[in-house]
């Protein structure tokens, strides 16, 4: 695994929007759950500009691809972490020029994108501290990583092949992408929180991430 930069900027309240739910919901109905395996990655799905539903998008400037462990393919940026124009947020304090604040970062991928988990960890349960609104959707879910002590949330998912309390391992199979709980079509939202933490004190995810840029 490449090195991981120490160093997480932490961030401090911002605007609300994101209500916080205590229901285990988000597991039970998870259309497809599977216990402990390891899966090999699989072909790689269509590219990201061929997406149906690309006209929906706000995208950065950066118009680069991206490898990462955590996704199948090489897919491009949409909302970085931090001050946006993306019209789906409300301004906040933390911005200039009316700007919204994004808590996690967007990868554009087409539906049903096979996601790995890119470190080692342990499902949390839905209701425990930190639990997730329904802006990530009905079946998003927290991985805790004690190494770096972070819990990392998996959101706009549907097919989740994990459970709460299950410990994952690098390259494991853990759900695919999709648009649910998104306005703007499928893909990961990637945040990284302290234990227990909620949106308002999500860090930079960018080195948990680990994005790689492709040709």
């Amino acid at each position: 695994m490449r090195g991981v930069a120490a160093i997480l900027a932490t961030v401090g309240l911002v605007a609300a929007g994101l209500t916080v739910s205590s229901s285990v919901a988000a597991y039970q109905q998870a259309p497809e759950l599977a216990g402990p395996q390891s899966h090999p990655r699989a072909s790689e799905t269509a590219d990201t500009d061929q997406m149906s539903d690309r006209g929906r998008r706000f995208w950065v400037r950066d118009k680069q691809r991206y490898w990462s462990p955590w996704y199948d393919g090489r897919r491009r940026k949409m909302i970085n972490f931090g001050c946006t124009r993306a019209p789906y947020y409300d301004p906040s304090p933390l911005c200039s020029g009316g700007r919204g604040f994004h808590h996690g970062l967007d990868v554009a991928m087409p539906c049903n994108t096979a996601l790995y988990a890119g470190v080692r960890g342990r499902v949390l349960s839905p209701s425990s501290a930190g639990s997730l609104g329904s802006a990530y959707g009905p079946w998003a879910f927290r991985i805790r990583n004690a190494h770096f002590n972070r819990d990392i949330v998996i959101g706009h998912v549907r097919k989740v092949f994990v459970r709460p309390g299950e410990r994952v391992v690098r390259g494991q199979l853990i759900a695919r992408a999709s648009d649910a709980g998104a306005p703007d079509g499928c893909h990961l939202h990637f945040e990284v929180r302290p234990f227990g933490g909620s949106y308002s004190s999500a860090v930079r995810p960018g080195p948990l991430l680990q994005l790689s840029r492709t040709r």
